[in-house]
């Protein structure tokens, strides 16, 4: 729990949406201060990318649409108005692929770790705004380059940045609607070793390519499975697509926070394997939360060790909670990690056992099995 101070009030703010005290991490940084000493028009506030809800729920009671491909960041949002006992009737979610409302009065934008989402939300923003429209952008400094300042420039229009106050910087731009090509809103490559392409919405881990790590796992996916199978943390889906092909009686379930995961999951479904996709499910979901115990086959994972810019265990962690808790008996947890994560004393600690299906000099590919 933190306190961000303004000049009229005080905001308690957590940065999980399912923890309370036990992440020491600050639920703001001084981008969002910075952003909210800026004057704004009356009328309704675009605001992208707000992690824990500290923008909207300053913001609050001015009408908000909070804009986010993180379902986690839209949790954490709605607990903090509740937490501080604001009224969330102003307050409009919308996924990182809604189409947009019409002529906003202000656009305030968090700049995002990825350059791809960045310009996927500013030609979106492109299509609805007005030149009267006040669009603000802010991050720490350090993360400001000069690719960040040329998108605003060749996709909003006139562009410049403030001075650095407690190493944050804003980004000031005015729509002069400059001449912009067309784009394809999904990246696409072949998936090598098949006939598959795999598209890639604009936040999708590894977009541009298959990762290495992935690139070990899906030649050690379990196979001949008769019951449920999870893709966790499923990005593209490329993992659970190959599950698919070597499960033939299996239903896979694709799970991600992200709305463009999940989008591109099942995407790339309908495109290579239009078959198969009535034994598909696609949600958008914190972890294994609401799915009931003892019931999966297997669960496959890539585990992150990072939340946007803090590296973090608490989201492995959970994942190999809710797995073991999910998990039937005798069903498996299959992960790939970077070999200097450790995970092998985790799921020992968890499962009671662990063990090697395979490793390079990177990668490591563990198994565990929940037993009575």
């Amino acid at each position: 729990m933190s306190q961000l101070e303004l000049n009229d009030r005080t905001l308690i703010l957590h940065r999980f949406p399912q923890m309370r005290d036990e992440s020491p991490l600050q639920a703001w940084d001084a981008a969002d201060e910075y952003l909210l000493q800026q004057a704004l028009p009356e009328g309704p506030v675009w605001v992208f990318n707000d992690s824990f809800g500290a923008l909207t729920c300053a913001l609050n009671p001015r009408p908000v649409w909070h804009i986010s491909d993180s379902w986690l960041s839209q949790q954490a949002t709605r607990q903090n108005l509740r937490l501080n006992a604001l009224d969330d009737g102003e307050v409009h979610f919308l996924d990182s692929l809604a189409a947009l409302p019409a002529a906003p009065a202000a656009v305030l934008i968090k700049v995002p770790k990825t350059l791809a989402l960045l310009e996927q939300q500013l030609r979106s923003i492109r299509q609805a705004i007005t030149p009267e429209t006040v669009i603000l952008a802010a991050a720490r400094a350090k993360e400001i380059h000069n690719s960040t300042l040329q998108l605003f420039g060749q996709i909003i229009g006139e562009t410049k940045t403030s001075l650095a106050w407690k190493k944050a910087r804003l980004i000031y731009s005015q729509f002069t609607q400059p001449v912009l090509p067309e784009q394809s809103p999904t990246l696409v490559w072949p998936l090598d070793g098949t006939s598959y392409q795999i598209h890639n919405h604009a936040n999708v881990f590894s977009r541009s390519a298959l990762d290495i790590g992935a690139r070990l796992f899906i030649q050690h996916l379990p196979e001949n499975i008769e019951g449920e199978i999870v893709d966790l943390g499923c990005g593209n889906g490329v993992i659970g697509l190959m599950a698919l092909a070597r499960n033939p009686l299996a239903e896979v379930h694709f799970l991600d926070e992200s709305y463009m995961a999940v989008e591109s999951s099942r995407l790339n479904v309908e495109i290579n394997r239009p078959e198969d996709l009535t034994r598909c499910q696609f949600r958008v979901n914190n972890v294994l939360s609401g799915y009931p115990s003892d019931r999966l086959h297997a669960v496959l994972c890539n585990p992150p060790f990072h939340q946007q810019h803090a590296i973090t265990d608490h989201l492995a962690w959970q994942m190999l909670r809710d797995a073991k808790r999910c998990l039937q008996y005798g069903g498996e947890l299959r992960i790939v990690g970077n070999r200097h994560l450790d995970y092998h004393h985790k799921l020992k600690k968890l499962f009671g056992n662990c063990t090697l299906v395979a490793s390079n000099q990177k990668f490591v590919i563990l198994r565990a099995v929940k037993m009575r």
